[in-house]
Parts: structure tokens; sequence; C-alpha cells
């Protein structure tokens, strides 16, 4: 997972990261707002869910501490973090103003 993540998060898109865990109440109330910020966004942004249970290393990597975290990559730069569950509104305000176009 980690090569294919670094091929992620280097890409000219965002990426908007989702760590969550499959037993974390927040972090499926989190999923379909992801949905609709990713409808709402289009191709301007990639979102990519990451269990961390199932890649436990990776969170490590990341320093993931708590589930739901979202970190937004572009050109394999962190952007931005967020732990927690945040409405739709503002998950696209802050994915907006982190761009780099």
């Amino acid at each position: 997972m980690n090569n294919s993540f670094d091929q992620i998060i280097n890409s000219e898109i965002p990426v908007l990261i989702d760590f969550f865990a499959t037993w974390c109440g927040p972090c499926q109330v989190l999923g379909p707002i992801l949905k609709e910020v990713k409808d709402s966004l289009g191709e301007r942004v990639s979102i990519i869910k990451v269990d961390v249970d199932k890649n436990q290393e990776l969170a490590a990597m990341q320093q993931v501490r708590g589930v739901p975290t979202m970190i937004l990559f572009q050109n394999g730069k962190q952007l931005w973090r967020q732990s927690g569950v945040l409405s739709k509104e503002e998950i696209i305000k802050n994915i907006l103003d982190n761009l780099s176009n």
C-alpha cells in the first residue's frame, strides 16, 4: 500500500484521504458527506478511503491518532488535516482554500 499511496498523493489533482474504521460511528456519518463533497467537486478532487485496521502501518506513518481523520494532499504535500466529522460545506471550503492552482 505504501508505494501506491505515494503515487496517489503525488497527483496534481488534490487527493483527500479519509482514514476510517468500520467500527467507528462518526466514520459512518462522514462517508455519505464525503460522497456529497465528491458529487459537488467532481474531477477537481479525488477522495480515497483508507481503513486504519487494514492499513495500520500507513496510518502510523501518517500519524493518524483518531478516526475519522481527513488529510488533503497535492503533489505529495500535505495541505490540510482534520480529525472528526465536518459538514459538506466545511470540507469543500477547506479543500478549495488549500488548492495550489
